[in-house]
């Protein structure tokens, strides 16, 4: 069982949503730390005075380089899994309990929250994308031996020893924290699962990528799918399977 769970939240120029995202997220019980990327606005501000812990980056690293940054101080303070939320609001923080218990039931090393597969999703997710997405998901799917629906989802928890094995290996680039991480623990050997989890519409703010930047980025990382590109990480025991990679 699970006994020390830490929520990191990577923020760059978040002020404006932080304070009511940790508010919802100090209702969870669990500790959380944020991740200051960079930001040029108050974020670290904002976070302080909601009561977060803060690690503050002096340059942009963008997601990836954040979460594994927080991924390192939760190792470094004895935190047996983290869970990634996103401080623009989408991610409904209540639903964190349930990611820690199906970690607990499933003994998965990567519990990943579905849009998908929740009800309750109130974002629209357009025609183009969403057909993308599938193919991601498909492709994501085959290389962790489990049907995943959303291989892009930001909200999911990563527990020991996969939790050690991205904190230095988890990849930075564009989808490299989501899609890329799930590719790279499936052919690994690590066990991932994935449960309903509801996305929101973004409290403030737009996303800093048009759909047409989406689908390229999107076809880039298919790419490092097809070529085996994706970042390696130390297998989970012995007796992996060398032909899924």
């Amino acid at each position: 069982m699970i006994a020390r769970v830490l929520v990191v939240i990577p923020a760059y120029n978040e002020e404006r949503s932080l304070l009511t995202v940790l508010g919802e997220v100090r209702k969870s019980g669990y500790d959380f730390v944020v991740i200051d990327d960079g930001s040029s606005d108050k974020t670290s501000e904002a976070a302080v005075a909601a009561g977060a812990k803060v690690v503050r980056l002096p340059i942009n690293l963008g997601v990836g380089g954040a979460l594994r940054t927080g991924f390192q101080f939760a190792r470094q303070h004895g935190y047996e899994a983290a869970v990634q939320i996103d401080a623009d609001g989408q991610h409904d923080p209540s639903y964190i309990r349930n990611l820690v218990d199906a970690a607990n039931t499933t003994t998965a090393h990567l519990i990943v929250g579905s849009r998908f597969r929740s009800s309750a999703t109130s974002m629209t997710v357009g025609k183009v994308r969403r057909q993308v997405m599938k193919i991601m998901a498909k492709s994501a799917s085959i290389a962790a031996k489990t049907e995943i629906t959303d291989a892009t989802s930001g909200f999911r928890l990563i527990r020991e020893p996969l939790l050690t094995e991205l904190s230095v290996s988890l990849p930075t680039n564009y989808l490299g924290d989501t899609y890329e991480a799930i590719v790279a623990a499936g052919r690994a050997g690590y066990i991932v699962h994935e449960i309903p989890a509801p996305i929101r519409e973004r409290m403030t703010g737009m996303s800093s990528s048009t759909t047409v930047q989406s689908v390229k980025f999107t076809f880039k990382a298919l790419g490092v799918w097809v070529l085996r590109l994706h970042a390696r990480i130390k297998p989970l025991g012995h007796g992996i399977d060398d032909s899924a990679w």
